[in-house]
């Protein structure tokens, strides 16, 4: 071999390089090992440990001396399937930039065209701005851009006679100067969050959604908090509970009339009143204070001679809502929605909100529940209505967070209980100063993203542009509320549309199942190598995989690549798929030595003429995992990322690392053996008919096709939430259930009943759920949660003294939510991927073979693969014991068999392009015959070290992945098959064909 020690110093270096990386992860687990040894299991206890070792050496390397910290920063990343977290994808609304780009203008057209732009949105992959300005076009093809956006902040860049086609040029500027603005805004609020080894990255081809991957978060909701809210931050004016007493009364009045003339007109008993229902228990109360309210004290005294229907016909107000009236809090809502709706009608909108002359009255809930005790052992516990007072002409208030400096957590010096301080600029301190100079025995309510966080009683004038906030329930709360004001501002609010939590257990499990499947499978492979081509060429193999595999790892480490569950199943079909190359190179060395040449002379000659279909299908495999790569998102990207460097530490392997074993033999006068002795023999001159079978096998698969194609069009596919939409939850039950109860008890607080399956044991069960996945409102995901914990505690499945932390913790082990968007998004990416896989590997071999049909002949090979594949998912879905989706991680098996059946066909094709070459006067038949039998062992070997592979996988790599391994398993399987079966002959159909038409013509 030329080169020899070129390709020797190479694989030492690239030895070293992955040593000094794999040491990084080495020391950090010993230190971790350390810290759960002082822990004892105590979690605040163990990161006390590892934040106090943080800055401290870990491991020296001569005068070199690293950290924790930095040893932990360059170790292997594991994924959050292996070590738990949360993976949020946010949407910034690119309309609320356009709202905000336009100073929020009410023109009738403009506001219609954003709501049209955000349904066209849903079935649409062009952007968001193209859409808007082609809605715009046709509510109004004479209306002009440039009078709704010719505003103060834009008006130096957009005229009154600037075109629409300009204008909408200058807003898709802007609104990606937002959404790279909203970018920098969270990862701010992520490096301040504290949690280890954070991602967060744009999603090609869509920078308007933000991935985020938060390993170990163990706390969704606060998450969530912390990322979606805009962090508006505004001081507001308040008026008292009796200034407003009048409005309230007047609104009162026009809503019992409004239920009288309902009542009246509703023929059917579940005709729908336009009004929310309300509690049939909840009668209210008027506070001590309250005096003056409908009447006073004696109205609530003649209330209680009145049932609960007629009481909510008379104060409709006062059943919804228990009015306390202290300072600005008009009441505590018993039934918010109720509420709301009342405010909302246009009768109680007609009433002048103007109270005397100080400002218009407007209404915002407090942030969080609250309690109040009525002096009468009867505490209300709810959300608060408070009277904000606006006194500017634009209804902005008269400060906001844009002055804020900085924020930081402390504690009040009164209560020692945990706040915020803050600090304003000039401007602001000076504002601030006159707002509490004029509010002295007032309140001044605080709100951020419209929610009031705090309303506190003004005792005196505040100079110096410092205040704190305070009623927060945590020292975590005011943490987070500091870092989010520090962060400043989204320029428009970030909707979470895809959402993935896995439990800290469920990670554990994963990293457990995925080594075993791991070491089962490599050692697998090694007893098959070492069993199939003996200690000679077996031996050299095994040493091969070995180094392969330190090689593959010590890269991902280098790379900082994140190792996933499908990532460890890409390295374990690595190590089967690595085989192929060992085979091909010990097939053919095997045919030399048959040819009586020498043993030096086998290996050079062997080597030699195995390079071509050893590049062709090493090359085909890796095309399919940059496809991957490229359209896969997640899971999906980890596969791939492990594929393609398996791939070439493979070829590297295979090819210069056991040739310098055997020259290294061959140099010391060493024999080595290419076989057992017990499969010397195996499919050796074997003599099969496969093209005069051809029909039969045309027939075998015509009728498998059609069985398939049937089930496609009437069984259809159980599609996971990926291509559909909606929220699945892995829950675990300290006893056996049966799904038909879980669902009765779930469809209870559902609209529809779940789809509920047995998710590994009979106690582990997968529950699926389209509630409210078109609602975008922030607390949505939360409100869904809280629906399944109820729907589960009452039902009996998880004992009452559960907390909903508890639950969150110890019983839900996995959340995902896609939203539509995402999820149409999905299905596009995967249809363009299968399509581009198949497109690439039609040109590859066209290029490769320099005729078409063999292009042809093998695209329809990898079709029929494909169809059967997706028939088998089709016919069984709900008969397996494991689930059948449709989902990203099939759609990479997918992908995954189109590599592997073009890998063997390809291999096929080369060994026919041979015989064609030195038999140039045999029929093509009995070339193309002679080809497919001498690759027989080749097949058979690859083959068969793949499935064992992949049965390791499936029995014992976990749950999560057991319907992607059974789709390759299949795929492997079926894709042998056709590739000497179906793409040969049909090679050969195409090529005689043309032989005929050739002779017709001559």
């Amino acid at each position: 071999m030329q080169n020899k020690g070129l390709f020797r110093t190479m694989a030492i270096i690239i030895g070293l390089i992955c040593a000094w990386q794999l040491i990084f992860t080495i020391k950090s687990r010993q230190v971790e090992n350390k810290a759960e040894q002082y822990a004892q299991g105590d979690k605040e206890l163990r990161q006390h440990y590892l934040d106090s070792v943080g800055n401290l050496p870990v491991y020296n390397l001569g005068v070199v001396k690293y950290t924790y910290n930095e040893v932990k920063s360059q170790e292997i990343n594991l994924g959050l399937d292996l070590k738990g977290g949360m993976n949020v994808t946010l949407e910034i609304g690119v309309s609320d930039l356009i709202r905000a780009l336009a100073n929020y203008n009410t023109d009738t057209v403009f506001n219609a065209a954003l709501k049209r732009a955000d349904l066209m949105q849903q079935d649409s992959q062009e952007d968001y701005v193209t859409l808007f300005g082609r809605a715009f076009s046709e509510l109004d093809p004479n209306a002009s851009l440039a009078g709704i956006f010719n505003t103060p902040d834009m008006g130096t860049r957009i005229k009154p006679n600037t075109s629409n086609a300009d204008v909408l040029k200058i807003i898709r500027d802007d609104t990606n100067a937002g959404i790279a603005n909203a970018f920098i805004v969270l990862r701010k609020r992520i490096d301040g969050f504290g949690v280890t080894s954070p991602n967060i990255q744009q999603v090609p081809n869509h920078p308007e959604r933000i991935l985020i991957e938060l390993p170990g978060v163990d706390n969704p909701e606060r998450v969530r908090n912390l990322l979606k809210g805009a962090a508006v931050l505004e001081f507001w004016e308040t008026f008292d509970f009796q200034e407003v007493a009048d409005y309230f009364e007047k609104v009162n009045t026009v809503v019992s009339n409004v239920v009288a003339a309902k009542k009246t007109v509703q023929t059917s008993p579940t005709a729908d009143s336009g009004i929310a229902a309300l509690a049939p228990d909840s009668v209210g109360t008027v506070a001590a204070d309250s005096t003056d309210l409908f009447g006073g004290q004696q109205a609530a005294a003649d209330s209680t001679n009145l049932t609960a229907e007629q009481f909510k016909e008379q104060y409709p107000l006062m059943a919804a809502m228990q009015f306390i009236g202290r300072g600005p809090l008009i009441g505590i809502a018993i039934d918010r929605k109720a509420v709301e709706d009342y405010l909302a009608l246009p009768q109680v909108q007609a009433i002048p909100r103007k109270i005397s002359n100080e400002g218009q009255l407007k209404f915002l809930w407090t942030a969080k529940q609250e309690t109040f005790d009525l002096g009468n052992g009867q505490p209300v516990t709810g959300y608060g209505l408070l009277a904000i007072k606006v006194t500017s002409r634009d209804g902005r208030p008269p400060l906001s967070g844009s002055v804020i400096t900085n924020a930081q957590q402390s504690f009040s010096p009164l209560t020692n209980e945990p706040e915020v301080e803050m600090n304003m600029n000039a401007e602001g301190a000076k504002t601030w100063a006159r707002l509490t100079k004029n509010n002295i025995k007032k309140s001044i309510a605080i709100a951020l993203d419209d929610n009031i966080i705090s309303y506190p009683t003004v005792q005196g004038e505040i100079p110096g542009g410092r205040s704190q906030i305070t009623g927060m329930a945590s020292v975590e709360e005011a943490q987070d509320l500091a870092n989010v004001l520090k962060s400043g501002k989204m320029p428009a609010p970030a909707r979470i549309v895809q959402e993935e939590i896995i439990g800290p257990s469920l990670g554990q499990e994963a990293i457990t199942s995925g080594l075993w499947s791991f070491v089962i499978a490599f050692v697998l492979v090694l007893c098959y190598m070492l069993f199939f081509y003996s200690k000679g060429a077996g031996l050299a193999a095994n040493i091969a995989l070995i180094v392969n595999l330190f090689f593959l790892v010590g890269i991902l480490a280098a790379i900082g690549a994140v190792l996933t569950l499908p990532g460890i199943a890409g390295i374990v079909l690595t190590m089967g798929m690595a085989v192929d190359a060992n085979v091909l190179i010990d097939e053919r060395i095997q045919d030399e030595l048959f040819s009586g040449k020498s043993l030096k002379q086998a290996v050079t000659d062997g080597y030699k003429n195995a390079y071509s279909a050893i590049i062709d299908g090493q090359l085909t495999t890796l095309l399919t995992g940059l496809v991957l790569l490229t359209f896969g998102s997640g899971p999906v990207k980890g596969f791939a990322t492990t594929l393609i460097i398996g791939i070439l530490t493979s070829l590297f392997t295979s090819i210069f690392i056991t040739r310098l074993i055997f020259e290294a033999r061959i140099a010391k006068g060493k024999d080595i053996t290419f076989t057992a002795h017990a499969t010397r023999n195996w499919l050796q001159n074997s003599n099969v008919k496969f093209l005069q079978n051809s029909k039969l096998f045309f027939i075998i698969s015509g009728a498998v096709l059609l069985i398939s194609i049937g089930s496609i069009f009437t069984r259809g596919f159980n599609y996971g939430i990926d291509f559909r939409g909606g929220r699945t939850y892995v829950v675990r039950f300290d006893r056996n259930v049966k799904v038909a109860d879980v669902s009765d008890a779930l469809g209870k607080v559902f609209v529809e009943r779940p789809e509920i399956k047995t998710y590994g044991g009979n106690n582990q069960v997968k529950i699926t759920t389209e509630y409210k996945i078109d609602d975008m409102s922030e607390d949505v995901d939360d409100e869904v949660e809280s629906l399944l914990y109820k729907g589960l505690q009452d039902g009996g499945f998880i004992a009452k003294d559960v907390t909903p932390d508890r639950f969150a913790t110890d019983y839900r082990l996995r959340s995902e939510k896609v939203g539509p968007t995402i999820s149409d998004d999905i299905k596009w990416d995967a249809t363009k991927a299968i399509i581009g896989a198949l497109i690439v590997m039609f040109l590859y071999i066209l290029l490769r073979f320099r005729n078409w049909r063999y292009g042809l002949g093998a695209t329809l090979a990898l079709v029929h693969d494909v169809l059967i594949v997706l028939g088998i998912f089709s016919l069984f879905y709900g008969i397996m014991p494991f689930s059948l989706e449709i989902d990203q991680a099939f759609i990479a098996a997918i992908l995954t068999i189109v590599g592997y059946s073009i890998n063997d066909t390809v291999v096929v094709f080369d060994r026919i392009r041979e015989y064609v070459h030195l038999h140039p006067k045999r029929a093509l038949d009995s070339n193309m015959n002679a080809a497919m039998n001498s690759t027989l062992r080749r097949t058979f070997s690859t083959s068969l070290s793949t499935l064992v592979v992949l049965f390791a996988i499936f029995f014992f790599g976990g749950t999560s992945i057991r319907g992607f391994t059974f789709a390759l398993l299949i795929g492997v399987a079926i894709g042998t098959y056709s590739s000497i079966c179906i793409a040969s002959p049909l090679a050969y159909a195409l090529r005689k064909k043309q032989q005929k038409q050739q002779d017709k013509s001559k």
